[in-house]
């Protein structure tokens, strides 16, 4: 079932979303418009697959498109080349303790065929706030204390929404993603949300899911015991040399 114009969201923080399942095909995956950036709202927007994406001046949108881009989080591919040139790298991997930087990273990165970027101000601060409550997560790459790339996203029970990466070293966000997917596949975490497609992330393991399939998954992976909080005891700091031996 689909519908021929976006949801209006209800100004109530807490108001349902619409089902993912009604989203539109054209374009593809625009579910609703409209609320807020308010803790309740963007879990229980990520907790139903979906994930707000709009640009500065456009009001606020939520997306569930079809399909679905995912990593298992035991298929991240770092091709051989690449894990020989680190195999002698002094490059460490923490998380969560540089949660704003590495946002506002993501945000000044170019992006191919984007002008400007959808990580506004709003939502550096809306993320700075799940990250506060335990929800929002970032996995850092540093070379002493220069952060050299970086990933964040929202855990929500066992599932992981990848938000953005970002490199300031070639290959630092093909890091953080391998030390994220390596971190959660030691935990039993078994997927990690992609959004939409991208060639990068196609070359590095990435899965088209149905959205039925990628929506069946992630309700069954929310409700998981896992308590939110600050990850990084739990990480604590890793040897890229050492972990990208493990690295398919």
């Amino acid at each position: 079932m689909t519908r021929h114009l976006p949801w209006r969201l209800d100004d109530r923080p807490d108001a349902p979303f619409p089902p993912a399942e009604t989203a539109l095909r054209e374009p593809d995956g625009l579910l609703a418009l409209g609320g807020d950036l308010s803790p309740v709202r963007l879990l229980n927007a990520y907790a139903g697959g979906i994930f707000p994406w709009f640009s500065e001046g456009q009001p606020l949108l939520w997306w569930s498109p079809d399909p679905r881009m995912v990593f298992r989080t035991d298929g991240v591919h770092l091709s051989s080349r690449f894990r020989r040139s680190l195999r002698g790298s002094n490059w460490v991997l923490r998380a969560d303790t540089r949660f704003r930087e590495v946002i506002e990273a993501c945000a000044a990165s170019p992006r191919p065929g984007q002008d400007g970027t959808w990580i506004t101000r709003d939502m550096m601060d809306a993320y700075e706030a799940l990250h506060a409550l335990g929800f929002a997560h970032s996995i850092e790459v540093l070379e002493g204390d220069r952060l050299v790339g970086g990933i964040y996203g929202v855990a929500i029970g066992r599932m992981f929404f990848g938000e953005s990466m970002f490199s300031a070293s070639s290959g630092g966000s093909k890091v953080a993603l391998a030390g994220l997917a390596h971190t959660l596949g030691e935990w039993g975490w078994p997927l990690i949300d992609a959004q939409v497609e991208n060639d990068h992330l196609l070359r590095m393991g990435a899965e088209h899911w149905p959205r039925e399939q990628f929506l069946g998954m992630v309700r069954e992976l929310v409700r998981r015991n896992e308590a939110p909080g600050a990850w990084t005891a739990r990480v604590g700091e890793v040897s890229v040399a050492a972990l990208v031996g493990r690295a398919s």
